[in-house]
């Protein structure tokens, strides 16, 4: 009986000693999937375009295409919301792909060209045109739909800097007649 046991836990696919693959991420599954759906356009292209042939021109062209299955409101500017975050009313303003979303599939191709052998310095994905119209989108879209995508700063508790200076200040000892900002900010008041 033993031995049949032992048998029958040899052929369990889960107990053998097989090692098997992790599955990929997600971010490598959308990779893969942005990848695929970038060589259907390439191939779906009038005249079809092979890999090596493809420019930073033939990337703006799929991501206008993408733009019809956007989801994101973009305001023209004689539109009464333009510059709203939450417009009060619907407006037929068109929907668009997302700054964001544009920005991180460009990242992802970019990223998938290299690793389909794709030379660095001839990546469609990383060309000034390219680069120009991401930073056009964002910035128009930022001021259609009145969301900044600006970096946000850093607040410090103004409290804890007026009780407590920084270890690193402490430390260090201004030399004769040097402000104590010279260590701090590397400026000279």
């Amino acid at each position: 009986m033993e031995l049949i046991s032992s048998h029958q836990a040899n052929k369990n696919p889960n107990t053998s000693t097989q090692l098997t693959q992790p599955s990929p991420s997600r971010y490598e599954n959308q990779k893969r999937r942005d990848w695929n759906t970038f060589c259907q356009y390439l191939r779906n292209h009038r005249p079809p375009l092979s890999l090596p042939s493809c420019s930073g021109a033939h990337v703006l062209e799929f991501l206008r295409y993408l733009d019809q299955f956007g989801k994101t409101k973009v305001h023209h500017q004689n539109c009464a919301f333009f510059g709203l975050p939450n417009p009060p009313a619907p407006c037929p303003c068109p929907l668009r792909q997302a700054w964001g979303s544009l920005d991180a599939l460009i990242g992802r191709l970019r990223a998938a060209y290299e690793e389909n052998g794709g030379p660095p310095e001839a990546n469609p994905f990383g060309s000034r045109a390219v680069r120009l119209f991401l930073r056009e989108v964002r910035d128009f879209q930022s001021k259609a739909r009145g969301v900044s995508y600006e970096k946000k700063r850093k607040r410090v508790n103004r409290l804890k800097t007026q009780t407590q200076p920084p270890l690193a200040l402490q430390q260090q000892q201004p030399q004769q007649g040097e402000s104590m900002m010279v260590n701090y900010s590397g400026a000279t008041v």
